[in-house]
C-alpha cells in the first residue's frame, strides 16, 4: 500500500435503493448513521438521476459516459460492446483497479468489468469467471439471435429461480462482509493510487437481511412470509395489503442498515490506514424500488422517480460540502467527474470538463438543465412476467406498459416520459412529487419546455427505437466458440 500525490477513487454503488428510505434524505429510522456521518463532509444531492431504472445499462453508462442508446447495454443486447471503460483509462493510467459485486450483471460476460485489475462477483449461481472467454462469446450469440436467444432468456430465469429459492430459504446470505473484506485487502495490497469500485446488492430483492436487523426494523417479520416475487404482484397473481408492505419495506430498511454498517467499516478502516484524506468517495444508487407506488413492486416497467431519483453523496477537497437541492446531477457525469480528479485522460469518451461535478461550469452544455431516462424492452422481466401471468391464467395485454419502451426528460420542477405503447405521461414535481397527476394532455408551460428538450434528446441519441436486428450472428464467428455452441446443442 502506498500514497501518491493523484487520489485513490473508492466507488460505492447500493444496488436498488430508494432515496427516501435514506436517514440522510429525511427518512425518519435509523438505517443510514455512517451516511449521515459520511454527508458531513460530502456533498449531497437531491436531483440525481440515474440514466435507466436497472443495473446493466446503468452501470455502462457510468463506465463510459454515455447514455443507454449510445452504448446499447441493455436487455436487447445484454452487453457493453465497442466502448473503453473507466477503469481501462485509469488502468492504463497507473491506477490499480478493482470490482467487487454480488450482482450477476456486473460480471466479463457483460464486459462491465473490462479494465479491472481484479474482480469478483460473489454470485454463486451463476459465476461471473464461468461466462468468460468462449462462454462469453457464447452468450453473445445467444442473445443477438432471435431463436437462440430464447434460450439464454431461459438461463437467466432458471438463474433467478434458483437465487430466488436459496435465499427464500436462508440459503443465500450477503455478500457484502465478503466484499469489504476483499476491498480493504485489494486496496492494503496496491502499490499505485487505487480505483475500486464495490456494488452491494443487499436491498435487492429477495429481502432476507441479517436477524439482528430484523429485529430492529422489521420485529417478528417472517421474511419467507411475505410476496418476493415482483413478477407475481405485477401481473396480478398476488395482491398485497397495506400490512404487508409494511413488513417488505421494514426488511427493505433493515438490508439497508446491514450497507450502512458495512460501509462504516470499511470507512473507519480506510482513516485508520491513513488514506481517507487523500479518498475521493462516490456513494450512490443505481437505481430505486417500488413498494407499491403506481401499483407496481420491483424496478420494472416503469420511470417513475422512486427509481431513477437517485441518492448521490460525492466527498473530493474541491467539492464543497452540504446539501444541493437544486443542481440537476446526471450519473452519466460521474464517469467526467472521476476523470477530472485523478487527471487521467479518457481513452474512450474524453473528458467533458462541463460534466464534471469539480468543475466551475459544471452543466454549462447544452440541455444541462435537464436529465434524461431510457428505458429499453425488458426482455428477461416480461419473460418472467408472462411466466407467472400464465402460471395464474392471465391474459397480458400487448398494449400496455409491460411491453413498452420509454424515455424521458426530468428537472427539479417537471418530468416528461415518451412511452412506446401507451399514452405519454408528465408531471409538475414541484407540486407533485408523488406523480399523481398526470399533465401530459394539459397545457403546463413547464411541462412543454420539459418535453421540447426529451424531443431534442431523442433526437440526438437516434429519435424513435429501432426494431432488434435479425442479421446472422455467425457470420463472423470465430471457430472455437462455433464449436462450443456445436457441442451445446444450439447449433446444428
Amino acid at each position: 500500500m502506498t500514497t501518491s500525490a493523484r487520489p485513490n477513487v473508492l466507488f460505492v454503488v447500493l444496488d436498488t435503493v430508494r432515496k427516501d428510505r435514506l436517514t440522510v434524505y429525511g427518512h425518519d429510522e435509523p438505517t443510514t448513521p455512517a451516511l449521515a456521518e459520511f454527508a458531513e463532509e460530502a456533498r449531497v444531492y437531491e436531483q440525481a438521476t440515474a440514466p435507466a431504472p436497472w443495473t446493466l445499462p446503468v452501470h455502462a453508462s457510468l463506465f463510459t459516459g454515455l447514455y443507454p442508446s449510445e452504448h446499447n447495454a441493455t436487455q436487447e443486447t445484454p452487453y457493453l460492446e465497442d466502448a473503453t471503460t473507466l477503469a481501462e483509462s485509469l488502468s492504463r493510467a497507473g491506477y490499480a483497479t478493482s470490482c467487487y459485486s454480488s450482482n450477476a450483471w456486473i460480471t466479463p460476460y457483460t464486459h462491465l468489468t473490462d479494465g479491472f485489475d481484479d474482480q469478483d462477483n460473489f454470485f454463486k449461481v451463476m459465476p461471473g469467471d464461468l461466462l468468460s472467454g468462449p462462454l462469453a462469446r457464447i452468450w453473445k450469440t445467444m442473445n443477438d439471435n432471435e431463436r437462440l436467444r430464447n434460450l439464454a432468456d431461459r438461463v437467466v430465469e432458471v438463474g433467478n429461480a434458483i437465487h430466488e429459492r436459496l435465499a427464500a430459504g436462508g440459503g443465500e446470505d450477503s455478500k457484502t462482509p465478503a466484499v469489504i473484506d476483499r476491498t480493504q485487502a485489494f486496496i492494503d495490497d496496491a502499490d499505485a493510487p487505487f480505483f475500486s469500485f464495490i456494488n452491494l446488492m443487499d436491498a435487492h430483492l429477495p429481502y432476507h437481511p441479517p436477524e439482528e436487523y430484523v429485529e430492529q426494523f422489521a420485529p417478528g417479520v417472517d421474511s419467507t412470509d411475505i410476496c418476493q416475487n415482483s413478477k407475481a404482484y405485477n401481473c396480478g397473481a398476488v395482491d398485497i395489503d397495506d400490512d404487508e408492505w409494511e413488513d417488505i419495506r421494514g426488511l427493505y430498511d433493515a438490508e439497508i442498515r446491514h450497507m450502512d454498517d458495512q460501509l462504516d467499516r470499511l470507512f473507519a478502516w480506510l482513516k485508520a490506514e491513513g488514506l481517507w484524506d487523500e479518498t475521493m468517495v462516490v456513494v450512490c444508487a443505481d437505481h430505486g424500488e417500488l413498494h407499491g407506488e403506481h401499483d407496481l413492486y420491483g424496478h420494472e416497467f416503469n420511470i417513475y422517480d422512486p427509481l431513477v431519483n437517485v441518492p448521490l453523496l460525492v466527498k473530493h477537497p474541491d467539492i464543497e460540502p452540504g446539501r444541493d437541492d437544486e443542481t440537476p446531477v446526471e450519473l452519466v457525469d460521474l464517469y467526467h467527474t472521476i476523470l477530472d480528479a485523478t487527471g487521467v485522460e479518457g481513452q474512450g469518451q474524453p473528458l467533458d470538463p462541463n460534466r464534471s461535478l469539480l468543475s466551475a461550469d459544471y452543466r454549462d452544455i447544452d440541455l444541462g438543465d435537464h436529465a434524461f431516462v431510457e428505458y429499453h424492452r425488458p426482455v428477461v422481466e416480461l419473460n418472467q412476467l408472462e411466466s407467472k401471468a400464465a402460471e395464474a391464467g392471465i391474459d397480458l395485454d400487448a398494449d400496455s406498459r409491460f411491453y413498452s419502451r420509454m424515455r424521458a426528460a426530468r428537472r427539479p420542477d417537471g418530468k416528461y416520459i415518451r412511452n412506446e405503447r401507451i399514452a405519454d405521461e408528465a408531471y409538475r414535481l414541484d407540486d407533485d412529487p408523488g406523480e399523481v397527476t398526470d399533465l401530459a394532455d394539459g397545457d403546463d408551460e413547464t411541462i412543454a419546455a420539459v418535453e421540447e428538450a426529451l424531443v431534442a434528446f431523442e433526437q440526438r441519441v437516434g429519435g424513435e427505437w429501432d426494431e432488434v436486428g435479425d442479421a446472422d450472428p455467425l457470420a463472423d464467428m470465430d471457430s472455437e466458440t462455433k464449436d462450443r455452441l456445436r457441442d451445446l446443442g444450439y447449433v446444428e
